[in-house]
């Protein structure tokens, strides 16, 4: 396919805001391409390269060096070009611009393809080392002069990784589904086999080639991080135990770093919650499992908990966060040492184990776990009663925990990668305030400080992700609770992600509207006083109306910042969903 061709399928999307459309489009741009040209496509249309969880390198360009191609292709100065970038505030429409001067400086002497670009983009992310910045100059260079208008402004936003046209991994199985299967009923066969193996270019690439039979094919290993199953959450002991069948497991929840430990070829990798390769942060950890784990190959979980060195008594996750820091990482470990508690085995010595119900599971993991001072399972205990998840419930918050995940020992407790459902159940100590927990919002946008908050923003539009519709919904304002060095960081932070345009898989009202748009990219665990009724956010407004038959969203009253979420991604933020159950939570409260 040319990318011209590609870039009108790109504008297209990039007019529409409703998903059943992008669906459409992407299916009928799905079905013009070979298979190898969709893999590359699916990772373009995300402003990727390959997951990040490879650990291959970034693009690794600024908008200095795009300038900088731009001036050498179109014999601009670089004044010129940064004050028309000034002019439109958008790079990708300057490129356009100057494309449409046809200023460009040498013959075009071939059309560029979907697949030419791609593979150039390659080789700018793996120009490293001493003369790389004018290697990756050069290659941009070049597309830039074989560009048209049209395809110089999408060359320069997706090298600056501003393309941000609102689709997520589950739009593009849709329209996988709906080009190759006929109907999106189909996604769960394709949304199966990329919770596997979350790679969305191979398993767009396996369903245009291989269909059906193929994505089946797909199996867990060592190496490639599996999407983790998530926790629905009460807090009505009896209601949970209804919810499992009148017993349960229940463990407690370490406050921590998820993290997926897999050990392939004598090695040990360790993937985040987000599927982010963490290892180099961890080295203590690393070989702790080494020595800990009687196994060949193996895919486990846990969680990392920082600890006092002196005390050996847990510490908070905040703690912890010091380990995303990329030097000195040795003393990092000897202020902020870590204890691993492990609680689940997906994958043993060539033996996929997501099928197998968790009592099973949890039976192999103690089978090969030694435990040792830095590794051990998360404590664990059988309820049968909703006396005694109250009684583990208090000890666990006494030991330092969070709370506890309540999790189903019946035969069909299988693995749900990718999901969210009632098989695991999370209970926590926060459920005793007025808002029954802290949540984990996605800043969307955010509004200019006054006063003593001048020159930076006073506060920050968020929202909750609405999985079923793969669309972010606002819930409320968070101005409170951050430090003044914090705020005066708040314009540095968001800049990568401040756009001209509403993000279009946002469900925002106008009369939420903020003075500058946020890419949703970033994630921050809010604490408020309780979840209302609220007639200018979007949060569960369908169910709302469905269910109380009134034209309101929820917004959490009195927010305030907790933490920064870095081990979370966007779409792994509170859900709708969970919102409107805690909603409901509290309206049983009142009403008892």
């Amino acid at each position: 396919m040319l990318f011209k061709d590609f870039c009108e399928y790109l504008k297209l999307l990039e007019k529409t805001t409703e998903r059943l459309r992008m669906v459409s489009i992407l299916a009928n741009l799905f079905r013009e391409m070979s298979p190898e040209e969709i893999q590359k496509a699916t990772y373009l249309l995300l402003g990727e390269l390959y997951p990040d969880w490879m650990g291959l390198p970034e693009l690794g360009v600024a908008e200095k060096m795009c300038l900088e191609a731009l001036s050498r292709a179109s014999g601009l100065s670089k004044t010129e070009l940064e004050k028309l970038l000034k002019q439109t505030g958008d790079i990708g429409e300057a490129a356009e611009r100057i494309a449409q001067r046809k200023k460009l400086t040498a013959l075009i002497t071939q059309q560029l393809t979907v697949s030419s670009v791609y593979d150039s983009l390659i080789k700018i992310a793996m120009a490293t080392g001493p003369g790389s910045q004018d290697v990756k100059i050069r290659i941009l260079t070049g597309l830039f002069l074989s560009a048209s208008p049209i395809e110089a402004r999408y060359i320069a936003r997706i090298v600056l990784g501003t393309t941000r046209l609102g689709i997520q991994e589950m739009t593009i199985l849709d329209g996988l589904a709906q080009a190759f299967f006929g109907t999106k009923e189909k996604r769960p066969v394709i949304e199966e086999a990329f919770n596997k193996y979350p790679d969305i270019g191979y398993i767009a690439l396996i369903t245009a080639k291989e269909g059906e039979g193929g994505l089946r094919k797909i199996k867990a290993q060592p190496g490639v991080p599996i999407r983790p199953m998530l926790a629905e959450r009460l807090s009505d002991p009896k209601e949970i135990l209804d919810k499992v069948g009148g017993e349960a497991l229940a463990e407690y929840k370490y406050d921590g770093e998820r993290a997926q430990i897999h050990k392939k070829n004598g090695k040990v990798v360790i993937f985040s919650r987000r599927l982010e390769n963490i290892t180099e942060q961890y080295p203590d950890v690393q070989k702790a499992i080494l020595e800990a784990i009687q196994a060949d190959s193996f895919i486990v979980e846990g969680e990392i908990v920082c600890v006092d060195p002196d005390t050996d008594e847990l510490r908070p996750f905040q703690e912890l966060m010091h380990r995303k820091r990329k030097y000195d990482i040795v003393r990092a470990m000897q202020e902020y040492p870590t204890k691993v508690f492990l609680f689940d085995c997906l994958f043993l010595d060539g033996q996929e184990l997501l099928d197998k119900p968790y009592p099973e599971r949890r039976k192999i993991l103690e089978s090969i776990t030694k435990i040792t001072d830095s590794v051990q399972l998360t404590k664990a205990k059988i309820v049968k009663s909703p006396a005694d998840l109250e009684e583990f419930m208090m000890q666990a918050v006494e030991d330092g925990c969070e709370g506890i995940i309540v999790k189903s020992i019946r035969s069909d407790a299988v693995y749900e990668a990718g999901a969210r459902g009632w098989r695991w159940i999370k209970y926590k100590r926060d459920y005793k305030s007025e808002m029954i927990d802290t949540i984990d919002l996605v800043v969307v946008g955010a509004f200019y400080g006054k006063g003593r908050r001048s020159g930076t923003y006073g506060a920050l539009l968020c929202a909750s992700y609405n999985p079923e519709q793969d669309v972010f919904e606002t819930v409320c304002k968070v101005g409170s609770g951050f430090t003044d060095t914090q705020l005066a960081e708040l314009p540095k932070i968001f800049a990568p992600y401040v756009t001209k345009q509403k993000p279009p898989n946002l469900h925002v009202s106008e009369a939420m509207e903020p003075d500058v748009w946020i890419y949703p990219r970033i994630v921050m665990e809010v604490l408020g006083a309780e979840i209302t009724l609220s007639p200018v956010h979007t949060c569960g407004k369908d169910l709302i109306k469905k269910n109380f038959n009134k034209e309101a969203g929820l917004a959490v009253r009195f927010p305030r910042f907790i933490n920064w979420r870095l081990d979370k991604g966007p779409t792994d933020a509170t859900t709708t969903k969970e919102i409107y159950e805690m909603y409901l939570q509290q309206l049983k409260k009142v009403q008892t």
